[in-house]
Formats: C-alpha cells, structure tokens, sequence
C-alpha cells in the first residue's frame, strides 16, 4: 500500500464496530513481530524510544523522533502513526510543521499532547491547547491523504486528575478538528465511559493501568475504539533481559533458554 492506501485503511479501523489494540514497537524487529501477530496498525512510544536511546521520556528531539517513526515505517506494511509528544514546541506555528514533517516521514496519523514540558506548569491553558490543536488539525488538512490527528488531554498523568477538566478539553479539542481523542491515565472503566459519552470523535485508551487489568470487551463496551499499550510492551521485554541476566550473574546459570523464541522462530518472523 502507499502512504494514502495505508491512510485510508487506518481511518476504516476507526469506524468499525467494536475496539482495535493498537501496539506501540519500538525497534524495526518489534514492529515486524507486531504486524506478523496481525495487528492491523502500529503507533511508536515516545518513552519506549526515549529509553531504547537511554533517557527518559520527553528528552528525544523532533528530528529523532520522527527518524525512529521512519524507521518503524519502512520495515512494515500496516498503517503507522506517532506519538509526536506535544508537537515539539509551544506555538500553534511548530506544531502545524510537526504534523506536516511527520506525514514526510510516512506516518498516518500522530498525537499531540496537551503538556508544555515544564514542571512548574505541566499544561497548556484550555485557550493556547486548543488553537495548538487547530493548528494541528488545519495543517493536516492540507495534506493529499486523511491524517489521522489525536489530541491528548494529560491532566490524569500530569499531577491533575481532574475528569470534569479532561472532558471540556477533549470536547474543546474535537470541536478544533482532531480525529481521536485521548486522555491517558483514565482509572476506572466508569471514567472512561464518561469521557467517550461526552465526545462524538472516536477515543483512545490504555489497555490497563497498574493494578487494574481491563480487557478488549470492556473497553469497547465503555465506548472506546481504539487500545494503544503505550510503553508496557518494551517494559515487558526489559523485564525478560533483566531475568536473563540476573540469573546468568546471580545463580550462574542460564536455563532462561529455554523459555525464549529460537533463532530460527524470531527469523522466520522476519522478511528479510
């Protein structure tokens, strides 16, 4: 498929009936196993890239992200979009530019954050939020295919877990123009049910939070359509390395493998 096929094909994921898990990979052999499993579209972590480079989250530059996102592009056939963080800069002006460098890069869609990055002040206000996502949303347009423009209010993982807040923002960002919606962090399917009654865009979600382990059929019978599992599968993988490892260093014995894939399984996985 091309860039507009793939575009095409993504925006039909979000009006079919019922919810789609939506994998974030983070390398090319990750996105490859994703697509083999049959996920119909992928999307990147900017925290499990951020920690595949050794940092933390929020300290990966626009041009690395949007060079990873290319990388996840190219090894696979299904429909990508990005996590763009919140559009690499403060004003509506680098945000449009960010929309429009992610759609060179390949991708179909991508989301942009609410947060400024600063502790002090984690959030835009509602005012500025919003003409970012306009801004957003209007460069999108201009594009030869339908990207795909998330907005995401981070009030519940931003040290402001304010539903009432959450909803005028998300409503706030649809009427804008963004596609999707997303608050991460929602605790309780009665929450997300609230948040996806109050808007008419399709909604994001994260499969589970800690502790609380939702599944597909709740999530869409609370009105979700789409379940992205954000950084928790590379946290995954890192605990398997980190129970190799202990056990190679602390009983001396590597038994670890024989409960991995084989070469030949993670080859055979692999196209090329």
């Amino acid at each position: 498929m091309n860039q507009s096929e793939k575009a095409a094909r993504f925006r039909v994921l979000h009006n079919q009936i019922g919810a789609f898990v939506f994998p974030n990979p983070w390398d090319g052999a990750s996105a490859r196993l994703m697509e083999a499993e049959g996920f119909p579209a992928l999307a990147t972590s900017s925290a499990a890239h951020a920690a595949t480079l050794g940092r933390r989250d929020g300290r990966v530059t626009r041009s690395e992200a949007l060079a990873h996102a290319r990388l996840i592009v190219d090894v696979v056939e299904v429909p990508v979009a990005a996590d763009l963080e919140n559009g690499f800069g403060a004003s509506p002006e680098t945000v449009a530019e960010t929309i429009l460098m992610a759609a060179g890069a390949g991708l179909v869609g991508g989301s942009i954050e609410d947060a400024t990055g600063d502790p002090a002040a984690p959030l835009f206000d509602l005012e500025r939020a919003t003409k970012r996502v306009a801004a957003a949303a209007e460069a999108a347009r201009t594009l030869p295919f339908p990207f795909t423009l998330t907005a995401r209010a981070e009030n519940f993982i931003r040290g402001n877990p304010d539903l009432e807040d959450t909803i005028r923002r998300l409503q706030a960002y649809e009427r804008a123009g963004a596609d999707v919606l997303f608050a991460p962090g929602l605790p309780d399917l009665a929450s997300i049910r609230r948040v996806c009654a109050s808007v008419t865009k399709p909604v994001n979600v994260i499969g589970s939070v800690h502790g609380k382990h939702f599944t597909v059929v709740a999530l869409a019978e609370a009105g979700a359509k789409r379940i992205s599992l954000a950084a928790s599968l590379y946290r995954a993988a890192m605990t398997g390395l980190l129970e190799a490892a202990r056990e190679a260093k602390q009983k001396g014995a590597f038994t670890y493998v024989d409960r991995i894939m084989t070469a030949s399984d993670l080859s055979a996985r692999l196209r090329e």
